[in-house]
């Protein structure tokens, strides 16, 4: 199709812009996380170095696992692995699937009193027995990289300095580093928990970038979701549904942020499953102007903001210990 000639010349410029303004459509860009992850390590890495020249204490990252959930082992030592690529210490303890709460409260205090551990995780999810929120609310906000403590959380939503859950963190990142305006946007968050939907909800409505944007959270229950996500600018998705979101649900020129990892059974493949995400990524990256790819988007983000956090916790950490020390 092209412009009109049936016009007034001074308007051919007019008729022109408009033409192209409206029927063509921006190139779809990956948001490619593998790489924003490389050169997010490659920069804690030098930070790192020159504390070593410097002859100070690297940060030092440990990790409980209880059980042997083979996700969780493989998601446990992608991570030690990621501290020594950065040059982190790092370490992994182990504790069977029979372990009782008042055993993982002991470890945990363990961790908490040891000066030489800066920051750590506990591994969910965990076994029956015990109670998920008793463990988290027992790290010291202060070691809390994963960013799950309540503290943590309630300074994160008065836009206080706290560590902000590694997922959310990552996302963050991505949208800064790819320079995605979300200033007065709307932002359609799909999924509530706590470790995604919540903390991204409040991170995109705070004040600064990214952020400054129209918020709307959605769930299971929410009643007409296509008509709330045909219209945002901005969607980000942690439901763990397989290929949930589709091209239908998506306004063209769209940012697409997809959070989920689901194993989806295919007989072609050695493992005799793929992964996925929550998006139906062959049709709707046709729309998107921004798009996370699964696996390689979110994913390594968040180990890279995990380690960031460590870094932060490793200040963190320095200061107070000077301060009882009665530096100050």
């Amino acid at each position: 199709m092209r412009p009109p000639k049936n016009i007034e010349h001074h308007n051919l410029r007019i008729q022109i812009k408009k033409y192209y303004q409206f029927n063509t459509q921006q190139e779809m860009t990956l948001l490619d996380g593998k790489k924003v992850s490389e050169d997010i390590k490659q920069e804690i890495a030098l930070s790192v170095k020159k504390m070593k020249d410097r002859g100070e204490k690297v940060p030092h990252l440990a990790a409980i696992i209880v059980g042997n959930d083979g996700a969780s082992m493989t998601y446990v030592s992608s991570k030690v692995k990621a501290c020594e690529e950065v040059g982190f210490e790092s370490t992994l303890v182990r504790m069977s699937s029979t372990t009782s709460e008042p055993e993982l409260l002991a470890k945990i205090n363990e961790l908490n009193k040891n000066e030489d551990i800066d920051g750590f995780i506990v591994q969910l999810p965990l076994p029956p027995q015990i109670d998920t929120h008793k463990v988290l609310i027992a790290v010291d906000p202060d070691k809390d990289v994963d960013g799950f403590h309540p503290m943590n959380f309630g300074k994160m939503s008065l836009d206080m300095t706290s560590f902000v859950a590694a997922t959310p963190f990552g996302i963050l990142e991505l949208l800064e580093r790819y320079d995605i305006p979300t200033k007065g946007k709307h932002t359609c968050v799909i999924g509530r928990s706590y470790i995604v939907g919540r903390p991204m909800s409040i991170l995109m409505g705070r004040q600064g970038f990214p952020g400054n944007s129209t918020v709307t959270l959605t769930h299971e229950f929410t009643k007409n979701i296509t008509q709330i996500t045909s219209q945002a600018d901005i969607i980000i998705i942690a439901v763990g549904i397989p290929n949930f979101l589709k091209a239908e649900m998506v306004k063209e020129d769209a940012v697409i942020i997809d959070v989920g990892i689901n194993r989806v059974p295919d007989e072609t493949k050695k493992k005799g499953y793929r992964i996925v995400g929550d998006v139906d990524f062959e049709n709707v990256s046709k729309k998107a102007a921004f798009i996370t790819p699964v696996p390689g988007g979110v994913g390594p983000m968040t180990i890279a903001m995990l380690l960031k956090n460590t870094l932060l916790a490793r200040v963190i950490n320095r200061e107070r210990r000077k301060k009882l020390l009665g530096h100050y």
